[in-house]
């Protein structure tokens, strides 16, 4: 009876609407930072010396409009299957960001939310692992249907 429960309650749709919305909040957030001040951006990425130096400006300046308007996406719902499988793709590269840097012993700062980052480490990639579960569950167990049941108990809009 309790791993019924269990059961039901990971393949909710109402978790991976709760974890659309933190992952979404998640990227718009680590975008803000990279968009006003693409310098330093730019910079963390040229320390993980993994990307030729000819695209890194570009780069700098492309990835977090990417993360801000897939992460309004899955906020809002629209495209989030397609939404979640960019992220899921950007964590990917993330993750093997990280570990490369770590067989490397770089001492480096992330970049992750611009100028606010933590060191990367083993609790970096542990976060961006869990961050891929959240893509994966949302992936699989979203409903977009779902707004519109919230959209259906508020009753008519206005007009």
């Amino acid at each position: 009876m309790i791993a019924r429960a269990v059961k039901a309650a990971i393949r909710s749709e109402y978790l991976a609407f709760a974890l659309r919305l933190l992952l979404g909040f998640s990227f718009i957030y680590a975008s803000l930072g990279k968009i006003a001040h693409p310098a330093l951006f730019v910079q963390a990425i040229a320390d993980y010396r993994v990307a030729p130096y000819m695209v890194l400006n570009l780069g700098a300046v492309i990835l977090p409009w990417i993360e801000l308007v897939t992460g309004l996406f899955l906020v809002i719902g629209f495209k989030s299957r397609a939404s979640v499988i960019v992220i899921g793709l950007l964590l990917v590269m993330f993750e093997v960001m990280i570990l490369i840097s770590m067989h490397r012993g770089v001492p480096i700062s992330c970049g992750c939310f611009g100028s606010a980052s933590e060191q990367i480490g083993w609790e970096k990639v542990f976060q961006d692992a869990l961050l891929l579960a959240f893509a994966v569950h949302i992936y699989y167990f979203d409903r977009p249907v779902l707004m519109k049941k919230f959209k259906s108990a508020r009753g008519p809009g206005p007009g």
